[in-house]
């Protein structure tokens, strides 16, 4: 069994639409791809077809990780959050210890993460390594570049 994906309303909004998306529009571009393709002539040399084939199996790959995602999605309440200790859709204020240096970020789930927007999945190694801490706790993660410690310096919603 998949493990459960824990979305905020606005997360599991954002994927039902892409699923849509890729189910309508994203298929009968790949449909049409193959078609144009088969009127140029023979199959068996035709890499335009096979590029079309293999473009089609990967959109069905990616059709079938969503429709896993939502058979074991769960949408958590933003209110319903304890922000007694690092959670998922907490905001935590993090302190690198060595480099003296204050980062800010929402824990979210993987499907639901992007740097640029300062969301960190709750899988990443800092992510993972700070789950259930407290304010003024210390917490020792290893990244690609060490072992780095971290000081929750904030909790908080949104």
């Amino acid at each position: 069994m998949s493990e459960i994906q824990y979305l905020t309303q606005a997360g599991y909004d954002k994927l039902s639409n892409e699923l849509d998306y890729l189910k309508t529009v994203g298929r009968q571009e790949a449909a049409q791809a193959i078609a144009e393709a088969r009127e140029k002539g023979d199959l068996s040399e035709n890499a335009e077809y096979d590029a079309a084939k293999d473009a089609q199996g990967m959109l069905e790959m990616k059709i079938n990780h969503l429709e896993k995602t939502f058979a074991n999605a769960r949408i958590i309440n933003e209110e319903d959050i304890d922000i007694s200790k690092v959670g998922l859709l907490t905001v935590v204020t993090i302190k690198n210890l060595k480099m003296n240096k204050e980062m800010t970020f929402k824990l979210v789930s993987e499907s639901e993460a992007n740097l640029k927007e300062k969301k960190l999945s709750i899988s990443s190694p800092i992510g993972g390594g700070i789950l259930g801490k407290k304010v003024g706790e210390t917490a020792k993660v290893a990244t690609p570049a060490g072992t780095t410690e971290f000081e929750i310096m904030k909790i908080a919603l949104s």
